[in-house]
């Protein structure tokens, strides 16, 4: 419209002139207009790039502030903070090993409980992605000789990877002797008989035993032991150079004990060795904040998966407790902006491996010392989230 008005009004100005004078003055007053627009369009769209950076720079600068003042009476454990998959934040809080006085660090392993579920998750999907079994096919098509005939003929993977087999959570594994869990057979053994919370398929009920028999697959499909599996096709892939299984009477440098107050009334730790067992296909890796944020770099950039397989995988497949299931990642849409990752919980144990997908934030917090829901991990979690997400308004 500017250019149109402009041709008017030269055109009037012009007369009497010669043509070819007219054309450069034409041609002057165009390429004059378009300059305006240009340096109209590159201010707002550096204005915009600026803001973008300010409220980047602004939250970054909230965390620092935060992190510098959380303290090692609200929380044990280690913190890494990623944007843009470039670490700006790790700290470590409280002592490792109460006992002793030894501090937590940065690179400190430790028990990261049902974050485990991701790692088997994606060992199961490599396996499909290669053609070596299918996700809607019944699990006796791998497992012939599983002894619960109903699991065997009806259960599939896609229902194991999303909880909604009806398999129990079976995990009192303390009762017997919890030294003798060695290979992912052993485990098992506790719930091979037991019959289903409900019918395969029709209900979500959170499941480790599912995932223990995923681990079977996993064993049977590739001819490999579980953990040599994961070791070579994740964690050497990912140079998660931190992460393995443990014995529970393991002696491992570096490692950060477990501390529980659940059992005691007067809330004093008590340690929790008792009530852990050597990894399982369903839980209890040891592990770093940076291993962690590695894992989660190498999936979301189709180091370990595909992009279809990755696709798969996240999109939300069924309603959970609080979030919905991917294929064995938590999909949490109840803030301005889905969460992504996994939780771990258990006696002295507590665990967030958190991806922000639109503003492509990671957050890792792996904890020696459980909660109740609103201090340590769960207090530093509720933060991040609140502040880089927004939950929502209430419907």
């Amino acid at each position: 419209m500017k250019i149109y008005k402009s041709y008017n009004s030269n055109k009037r100005k012009c007369k009497g002139l010669k043509s070819d004078t007219i054309l450069i003055i034409y041609r002057y007053t165009a390429l004059k207009t378009l300059m305006i627009i240009k340096i109209k369009i590159y201010t707002i769209t550096t204005f915009l790039m600026l803001t973008i950076f300010a409220f980047g720079q602004t939250k970054d600068a909230e965390i620092k502030s935060f992190l510098d003042n959380l303290k090692p009476s609200d929380f044990s454990g280690a913190i890494l903070v990623a944007h843009n998959d470039k670490v700006i934040e790790k700290r470590a809080f409280g002592l490792a090993n109460i006992e002793y006085g030894i501090q937590n660090k940065v690179d400190t392993k430790f028990n990261i409980a049902s974050i485990t579920k991701m790692i088997t998750a994606v060992a199961t999907l490599q396996l499909y992605e290669n053609g070596k079994v299918e996700l809607k096919k019944p699990i006796g098509t791998y497992l012939p000789d599983y002894p619960n005939k109903l699991v065997r003929d009806s259960v599939t993977i896609h229902q194991l990877l999303t909880h909604t087999s009806g398999n129990n959570n079976n995990l009192d594994f303390w009762k017997t002797n919890n030294l003798k869990y060695k290979n992912v057979s052993d485990f098992a053994e506790r719930f091979k008989n037991d019959t289903l919370l409900s019918k395969p398929g029709t209900k979500y009920d959170y499941s480790a035993s599912g995932f223990v028999i995923l681990g079977l697959i996993i064993e049977k499909a590739s001819g490999h032991n579980y953990y040599d599996y994961v070791r070579e096709n994740i964690f050497k892939i990912a140079e998660m150079t931190n992460t393995s299984e443990l014995d529970i009477d393991a002696v491992v440098q570096n490692k950060a004990s477990g501390y529980t107050t659940f059992l005691q009334e007067d809330k004093t730790p008590r340690k929790n060795e008792y009530y852990l067992a050597k990894t399982s296909p369903a839980g209890f890796h040891y592990s770093t904040v940076e291993d962690l944020f590695k894992f989660s770099k190498a999936l979301r950039n189709y180091q370990l998966l595909g992009k279809e397989t990755t696709a798969l995988m996240f999109v939300p497949k069924v309603k959970g407790y609080n979030t919905n299931l991917g294929y064995g990642i938590d999909i949490d849409l109840r803030y301005n902006q889905t969460i992504q990752g996994h939780s771990g919980g258990w006696y002295g144990v507590r665990g967030e491996l958190m991806d922000f997908m639109k503003d492509n934030y990671t957050v890792v917090i792996l904890s020696n010392v459980d909660d109740d829901g609103k201090s340590g991990t769960s207090k530093v979690s509720n933060y991040f989230k609140e502040l880089i997400a927004e939950k929502q308004p209430e419907k």
